[in-house]
């Protein structure tokens, strides 16, 4: 085949893997419409830099602080937002033994809801059999408002020093709009819609919130071949602009490596317990798990009232019997 041909039949799948996920994230975008008409400037516009940046303009100011005690000793605020205006992440937030332990038991009793699906419950160590019972690959596996019912992570949501770190970077106005618990599994044949779905294997950057920060913490040991989370350092204050007048908020790794630099993408692996901080705006994604499930836990900061569905991570999806 002629390399001309055979590159105007890469665009053309590309075009139409482009049009197939908006067409999937449609009842989403009409479910947050209907919640909040606010919404919908801001996910056209808070792409844009200059949009961007005139909105971080109407940061308050922070109130003095009256910190009770904090659950993670010895982690500088000042640090931690100085690194997240400069590079976007800053690593080694990191959980106590005891508290995340808690939550990874919490997450071993209680069941999970497979790909985003209501109907496809199950407990997280019986994966392999749900997956014959359901004759489908299942991915992920999500807690949604179940993470309420523990105390250890609502400690961690709770925490002064999230909300102070969250309030320097963006805003006095910070509050909290998402929190969540979620497994990643090794699975075979999973497709790439319920890779999308589950923000897998593309580097994306969020758009909930004009200004956003995630706290993300690992609850199970995490290595290359556990689904690490990968971040692009930089690309929060940097941004192509075929990145920024696009519908699409995923990109592929050559693109996105291409503009940004391999060298800025970082990374992130650790034990069980282990933290981070991130503008969700930069360019990032989570990965595939090969060898063993990835457990994980988001609280997530914004600057407007959260949306009832998206604080615990649910889309909507046609057929899913999603709550929303």
């Amino acid at each position: 085949m002629p390399p001309q041909q055979s590159a105007s039949l890469e665009m053309i799948a590309r075009r139409g893997s482009a049009l197939s996920r908006i067409r999937a994230r449609i009842p989403t975008y009409l479910k947050d419409l209907r919640e909040n008409p606010a919404w919908f400037p801001m996910f056209v516009l808070a792409r844009w830099m200059p949009a961007r940046k005139a909105h971080w303009l109407t940061a308050k100011p922070v109130p003095p602080s009256s910190r009770k005690t904090t659950l993670f000793a010895g982690v500088s605020r000042h640090a931690a937002v100085e690194a997240l205006r400069r590079e976007g992440i800053f690593p080694g937030i990191n959980l106590p033994k005891e508290i995340c332990a808690d939550i990874a038991a919490f997450a071993m009793r209680n069941s999970c809801f497979g790909n985003f699906d209501r109907h496809l419950e199950f407990l997280p160590g019986d994966h392999a059999a749900a997956e014959r019972r359901f004759d489908r690959a299942l991915l992920s596996g999500h807690y949604y408002e179940k993470v309420l019912q523990c105390e250890a992570a609502l400690a961690v949501q709770q925490d002064p020093l999230l909300q102070e770190i969250a309030a320097h970077y963006l805003g006095g106005q910070a509050r909290v709009i998402t929190t969540r618990i979620w497994w990643t599994f090794p699975t075979k044949d999973a497709s790439d819609s319920d890779k999308h779905l589950a923000s897998l294997d593309k580097y994306h950057f969020d758009l909930d919130d004009w200004r956003m920060l995630k706290f993300f913490f690992y609850l199970t040991p995490v290595d290359e071949g556990a689904g690490p989370h990968v971040y692009v350092r930089g690309s929060h204050k940097r941004r192509a602009l075929r990145h920024q007048f696009t519908l699409l908020v995923g990109h592929s790794t050559e693109d996105v490596l291409s503009v940004y630099g391999k060298d800025k993408s970082l990374t992130l692996l650790g034990d069980a317990g282990f933290g981070l901080v991130e503008d969700v705006f930069g360019f990032h994604m989570g990965t595939v798990a090969q060898r063993a499930p990835r457990l994980a836990m988001e609280v997530g900061f914004g600057v407007s009232p959260p949306s009832r569905r998206r604080f615990h991570g649910e889309p909507v999806v046609r057929g899913s019997g999603g709550r929303y």
